[in-house]
């Protein structure tokens, strides 16, 4: 299991709104907008990127960070291996991602999410 990046999460009344201090003060660009979430990111050498949400999506709290792993089911079994069960999933969700959530063991809550096309059948886990 290797992982992809890791990307904060700040919450947000209105992440669109948000969106326009980071845009002007930063330069960074509006990759994607669901609503309850804006993903901005920097210019591509740069690898920068930020997420402003009111949620963390199907009206789950908003994690801390989200870790994109390329192998869900691996990140699962170690969390398992060390006496840990998600406090949320593994689920896929309706926009394509797969995950589940957990609590550090300072309580911080984490996201940890692989895209569709680097996980396996979600009845798996």
């Amino acid at each position: 299991m290797a992982v992809r990046s890791i990307v904060p999460n700040l919450p947000a009344r209105d992440p669109a709104a948000l969106s326009q201090f980071y845009q002007q003060v930063f330069g960074l660009d509006v990759v994607h907008d669901m609503g309850w979430i804006t993903f901005l990111g920097g210019p591509a050498q740069a690898n920068a990127r930020l997420q402003l949400a009111t949620q963390g999506g199907s009206d789950t709290p908003l994690p801390a960070v989200s870790i994109l792993v390329d192998d869900l089911d691996a990140a699962l079994q170690n969390l398992r291996a060390l006496g840990h069960t998600p406090v949320y999933g593994p689920v896929t969700e309706p926009w394509g991602i797969r995950r589940f959530f957990l609590r550090d063991p300072d309580g911080n809550l984490i996201n940890v999410a692989a895209h569709s096309d680097h996980t396996s059948d979600p009845s798996d886990a």
